[in-house]
């Protein structure tokens, strides 16, 4: 990226919005958010919902990723279920409809969407072509809703497409980031305290990404126009949780942790309001495109990911 863009950023006030404006207002380029509850003149209202004088920016606008979409760290109770999916599809679709009403449309819409889709698997790595889930015999019911959400969520953008728009659909695996009282954050305080052991069978596989390599992927596919549609946003080296709880605990300089059994790790969930699947489920994703592209990850493997993150979280 040469010339300076107008970036586009429906929900950019989270953790991954906020990463990614900081990087692109360094690099020179313009950079609006839309937000429900805007608190500077950087950030435009918007409801998610319904058009309204935010789709003016998009005749002006060169990139668009949306990033909208509730938390999914929660209990899935029904009205949680409900705020998830309508978060996520109903901006997707008024961003699309907007979109592709627009005299002069964005050239390139990168859209949020998450490295769940995939099938739980102990076996090979999920490349873009790789299985989804859904359909797989024995998983838990809560780990198909989260499944059923992505699909819906891609869907809500492809059939929005316009021909003229570049549509990238980001898998993002779980990034890592210092961000206070993020997941990084919270693993690297249990293993402080002895509690940062395996979890559950450890055998499933965590997927990941240091948040630079997120950032410098995402600038990457803006300057790549060949890389469309799919594209999963990890490292190249997904790993056990056996192993990733390992090398959090080096990260935290506490080398012993007691493990989390999943009976133990069910009534943890319960009682900080949130669901196992975020530990249990296996993703083993890898960026077949990103790496087909050149992509070159700056931070691969886990552990010097996380010796540079801690060098900056003093841990």
């Amino acid at each position: 990226m040469h010339k300076p863009l107008h970036f586009l950023l429906p929900g950019g006030t989270g953790q991954a919005g906020m990463l990614l404006s900081s990087a692109l207002r360094r690099e020179g380029h313009r950079v609006t958010i839309l937000s429900r509850q805007p608190k500077n003149p950087e950030e435009i209202p918007w409801d998610g919902i319904h058009p309204g004088p935010w789709t003016e920016l998009l005749e002006e606008a060169d990139v668009v990723i949306n990033l909208a979409g509730r938390s999914v760290n929660c209990r899935y109770h029904p009205a949680q279920r409900r705020e998830i999916l309508e978060s996520r599809v109903l901006s997707t679709r008024v961003l699309g409809e907007a979109i592709a009403a627009a005299r002069r449309p964005p050239a390139l819409w990168l859209q949020s969407s998450t490295a769940t889709i995939y099938a739980h698997t102990l076996g090979p790595a999920h490349g873009e072509d790789g299985m989804l889930g859904g359909e797989e015999p024995g998983v838990p019911e809560t780990w198909k809703f989260s499944v059923e959400v992505a699909k819906a969520w891609e869907a809500a953008a492809v059939e929005r497409q316009r021909p003229d728009t570049r549509l990238v659909l980001m898998r993002t695996s779980f990034i890592l980031s210092p961000h206070r009282g993020g997941a990084l954050d919270v693993l690297l305080g249990l293993a402080r305290k002895g509690l940062g052991g395996t979890q559950g069978s450890g055998r499933q596989f965590v997927s990941w990404i240091h948040e630079t390599d997120f950032v410098r992927a995402i600038q990457w596919i803006v300057s790549k126009s060949e890389i469309s549609g799919p594209v999963n946003l990890a490292s190249p080296y997904p790993l056990p949780n056996r192993e990733f709880m390992k090398d959090i605990r080096k990260a935290a300089r506490h080398p012993f942790g007691v493990p989390a059994p999943r009976w133990m790790l069910e009534l943890g969930a319960f009682a900080m309001g949130t669901e196992t699947e975020l530990i249990l489920k296996s993703r083993r994703v890898v960026p077949s495109k990103l790496l087909k592209s050149g992509f070159l990850f700056r931070y691969p493997h886990l552990p010097q990911a996380l010796a540079e993150l801690a060098s900056r979280t003093k841990c």
